[in-house]
């Protein structure tokens, strides 16, 4: 995110030490936008360091990864649907061609869920958007924990490791260019067979 420099991520990380890996990975996960990528990093960095403990990094994350995925599954499934609609509306998407949606993701929530804590975006909206689609909660619960254990394991170790050869800046750097790699490679897998199929369409 612009709005604050992993400089500034470091110093809040360095001040707050474990809670501010944990309130901002959680943060993230109910559907705020704040870099919760950044946050994981910067905490596997500084306990490469030894300016942090690598386990209670390890620990903070997973759990503000799933229980801030947890929050938002449940904000989707209260008022979800309803605010969906509405933004709907102002993209001219009809609620039956939201229904449509609501029913593919459904198909699809598991892999979501599990595959949307390493894409940029996804991560943010995976949660709430499981909630909309009413997913049932502990097939969630079960994808939630699965995915913040291996997202935050992934993460934090890396940075761990890799901060001892590489600066701060660019270790977030390459995290960033490959979470915006993964998500254009979903979008097209997504857009793709939609575009395909409304060709097809119009031919017909």
């Amino acid at each position: 995110m612009e709005f604050i420099s992993v400089e500034q991520v470091k110093e809040i990380a360095q001040h707050y030490g474990y809670l501010a890996v944990f309130v901002g990975i959680l943060l993230e996960n109910i559907g705020i936008p704040l870099p919760g990528e950044t946050i994981t990093i910067v905490g596997g960095f500084l306990a490469g360091n030894k300016e942090l403990n690598y386990w209670y990094v390890l620990g903070c994350a997973i759990a503000g990864a799933s229980i801030g995925g947890t929050i938002g599954y449940w904000i989707g499934r209260k008022g979800g649907w309803a605010m969906l609609v509405k933004v709907g509306r102002l993209f001219r998407l009809s609620e039956e061609k939201l229904g449509k949606l609501k029913s593919d993701f459904s198909e699809n929530a598991g892999k979501a869920i599990f595959v949307g804590r390493f894409i940029a975006l996804l991560r943010i909206f995976a949660s709430p958007l499981a909630g909309v689609a009413e997913m049932p909660f502990l097939k969630f619960t079960a994808y939630n924990l699965l995915g913040a254990t291996t997202w935050a394991s992934v993460m934090v170790t890396i940075s761990f490791f890799a901060g001892k050869f590489l600066s701060l800046e660019e270790l977030v750097t390459w995290a960033a260019k490959f979470a915006v790699l993964a998500l254009g490679i979903v979008v097209a897998w997504i857009v793709i067979p939609i575009w395909l199929e409304s060709r097809q369409v119009e031919k017909s």
